[in-house]
């Protein structure tokens, strides 16, 4: 059986270009860009919480790299460098060859090396902590102000309905089923949107992994401030449009579902020509949902503008 350096040594161990010093000591030494401040963020996956414990290997090393490069994207960061922790039940070379390979894949797109981490053996989970470098005025969540417009990227939901369907709650088409396990298993970590948004005046932003109503909420808290959101204006994923709109699942999918890794952002109204050619420079379709409010509180309306009872906000982590 290998030991616990030679699977980093095999797996997990290359050149580190952008770093001083990588993989192989007892920590890495990375050189910051003059004028720059470092963006950390750290996620874990846990297999049973985070994902299922037979997931294929190649698509969860994509997600766990990509999840965390959706925080940085949230804050209108570059991403560098990387560490990655794992527990694993076992050694298998197998395993851990897809997985390698998914991971480096998307960290060769987006241009991060990885420059530590640390593996033991226990129930699997994955850690990464994602290192990126910002401007002094990055994204942040508490920039919301009363008369902003909220604005998504992408289409939202079709993750969660995958997820449905994965668990027998629904039995999607062919088609359908795939396109929403890709969404699911594969996120497209929203990077280059995000640092086209940093160079508008101001923005409040984050990732939606628990949900748009939960992660919205997140915005609206940090802010101070409160929103509303007009439901038709939602952008749902293809797949949604099989069932009723006014369909609990549907609803939950759209609102509430996670996994989406979609931007939410609040700007002033006058910079929308502005939003509109970020995302296009990106190549991100973006639409605007609704605006931020003075009072606190968070509303969804129906076409008529009526508010509408919505129990489920999002993904917690520490429910059921």
């Amino acid at each position: 059986m290998a030991s616990e350096f030679d699977l980093i040594r095999r797996f997990f161990t290359r050149p580190a270009p952008n770093a001083v010093l990588g993989v192989g000591d007892d920590a890495a030494l990375v050189q910051v860009s003059p004028g720059r401040l470092l963006a950390v963020s750290s996620d874990m996956l846990v297999a049973g919480r985070h994902f299922l414990p037979d997931a294929d290997p190649y698509l969860l090393g994509h997600k766990t790299l990509a999840v965390n490069l959706s925080d940085l994207a949230a804050m209108g960061a570059m991403p560098r460098w990387a560490t990655l922790a794992l527990a694993l039940p076992e050694s298998d070379e197998t395993w851990l060859e897809a997985f390698s390979r998914g991971f480096f894949e998307l960290a060769d797109r987006f241009g991060v090396a990885l420059v530590g981490g640390d593996t033991t053996r226990g129930p699997l989970n994955l850690c990464v902590t994602i290192i990126g470098e910002t401007d002094v005025r990055p994204l942040r969540r508490d920039a919301a102000q009363a008369g902003d417009e909220i604005w998504v990227s992408g289409d939202l939901g079709g993750a969660a309905l995958g997820l449905a369907h994965l668990q027998g709650e629904i039995e999607l088409n062919e088609h359908d089923a795939a396109a929403c396990l890709s969404r699911l298993h594969q996120p497209e970590p929203r990077v280059v949107l995000g640092l086209k948004l940093a160079e508008l005046p101001r923005v409040a932003a984050i990732d939606i992994s628990d949900g748009l109503l939960a992660d919205l909420g997140h915005i609206l808290d940090r802010s101070g401030v409160g929103a509303e959101v007009e439901l038709a204006c939602v952008p749902a994923h293809p797949a949604l449009a099989s069932l009723p709109p006014d369909a609990a699942l549907a609803r939950r999918c759209l609102l509430a579902g996670g996994d989406d890794y979609e931007l939410c952002f609040a700007t002033p109204l006058r910079d929308a020509a502005s939003v509109l050619a970020a995302g296009a420079a990106a190549g991100v379709t973006l639409s605007r949902i609704g605006r931020i409010t003075g009072p606190t509180g968070l509303r969804v309306l129906d076409r008529n503008g009526v508010q509408l009872l919505i129990k489920e906000r999002g993904f917690d982590h520490f429910a059921g």
